[in-house]
């Protein structure tokens, strides 16, 4: 959903974080849970694209975008 809020592909991840695409795809689709280390430069990257991380609220987690986030890689 965060990749998705930001427009970005997996190459442009994967591009951000510094993780291999076909491993962020595995986690996306379920078929690996990740290790610490690449979940970590993931979020890394989406925070620092704009991606805010809501915590449990009764509705579930979620994201959104930081209002002056221009999310769109160059």
């Amino acid at each position: 959903m965060a990749r998705a809020a930001l427009n970005w592909t997996l190459s442009d991840l994967a591009k951000a974080s510094g993780v291999h695409r076909n491993t962020i795809s595995n986690f996306e689709t379920e078929k690996y849970a990740g290790s610490p280390e690449a979940l970590a430069a993931i979020r890394a990257a989406l925070e620092a694209a704009g991606v805010l991380f809501v915590a449990e609220n009764g509705e579930g987690p979620g994201v959104r975008l930081r209002k002056e986030c221009s999310p769109k890689m160059g």
